[in-house]
């Protein structure tokens, strides 16, 4: 498969960020691969901790690190002197290093002329694949559970990786399926699918959840944006139809009342996004279903959280959880027995 393959174990580059908002990328790779995260590089002004041992890069690469993964965003349209020197410390180390920014590394002569000359790969993972097919609609084998959302940045990623490693708990046949760039760092593949020429988005989810050896295996694929989403419906939707879903889990952000960087537009309703979530999702598969409803409910109190989750539960007669307060087991005991 056509897709970047990230080679672990990685040193987590955190930079000068003051605090882990800045470094989501980062917290996101150390808390879902711990096993992966070997180190992180911070300057001495940081604010941000991983809570990982701090290592220069020839520590780490002397430890078995494989790839440098920038975990952060700077400020500006071009990268600090300072990042672009410790890149080039990083491949003349023997390492790769792999970024998620909209800058590409490709673009940096310096990085590009040290890659050269060490063997080492640049992964900008913004950076689709080439040739990517469009979409065909066929029908494949295996399962395909998809996250989708009221908005953007509601937990899409959290409750998919979740679900997977729960799955895998539970002694199921299940791949992540990663289709942004933390979700690439964390699985160590995938495609950045808001990167994709439109045209080419539901044909770069079917070659990223190709056909499966077998009915029973799933594959868990991260959502991206939402369908009433102003400005991200078209990345939604192309990951609707490429999926061919067997399953929907809605996510939403209880309490949020506007939606993400659209002053003005009003969340949608659960009812409606799951309305139109499977309305939409089955013109590729005609069997799509609610597998459940992921609540964040981080605005609540614990005893006001389990109400919700009780209350929207007997709404929708589906699986309703919460990734972080209350895993996600119902929703896939409710797979294994659905």
């Amino acid at each position: 498969m056509n897709v970047h393959q990230i080679k672990a174990p990685y040193l987590l580059f955190v930079g000068d960020a003051e605090d882990l908002l800045m470094a989501k990328t980062a917290k996101g790779v150390a808390h879902w691969r711990p096993e992966n995260s070997l180190g992180q590089l911070r300057f001495p002004e940081a604010k941000a901790d991983l809570g990982l041992p701090d290592m220069d890069v020839a520590t780490a690469a002397a430890a078995g690190a494989k790839t440098l993964i920038i975990g952060l965003a700077p400020m500006g349209n071009s990268l600090p002197p300072s990042w672009i020197d410790v890149c080039i410390q990083a491949l003349e180390a023997g390492m790769d290093v792999a970024s998620g920014l909209h800058l590409r590394l490709t673009d940096v002569p310096d990085i590009v002329a040290t890659a050269q000359r060490t063997g080492g790969k640049i992964h900008d993972v913004r950076t689709p694949p080439a040739n990517l097919p469009c979409g065909t609609g066929l029908p494949r084998t295996g399962k395909r559970l998809l996250t989708v959302g009221t908005d953007c940045c509601v937990g899409k990623m959290f409750t998919a990786l979740a679900i997977h490693k729960e799955m895998q708990a539970q002694g199921m046949d299940a791949t992540f399926r990663a289709t942004g760039q933390t979700g690439i760092f964390i699985a160590g593949q995938g495609i950045s699918v808001d990167a994709v020429v439109s045209d080419f988005i539901s044909g770069s989810v079917e070659l990223l959840a190709p056909a499966a050896a077998h009915d029973e295996h799933w594959d868990v694929i991260e959502g991206q944006g939402s369908l009433l989403h102003p400005a991200y419906a078209g990345v939604s939707l192309g990951l609707l139809h490429g999926s061919q879903a067997d399953v929907l889990v809605v996510c939403h952000e209880a309490g949020r009342v506007e939606m993400d960087m659209m002053p003005g537009y009003d969340v949608p309703s659960l009812e409606e996004t799951i309305e139109i979530n499977l309305r939409l999702a089955s013109r590729t598969n005609a069997k799509v279903r609610l597998g459940g409803i992921a609540l964040n409910t981080s605005r609540y109190s614990e005893a006001e959280a389990l109400q919700l989750i009780s209350e929207v539960q007997q709404r929708f007669d589906v699986p309703v959880i919460d990734p972080v307060r209350t895993g996600v087991a119902a929703i896939v005991e409710g797979l294994r027995h659905g």
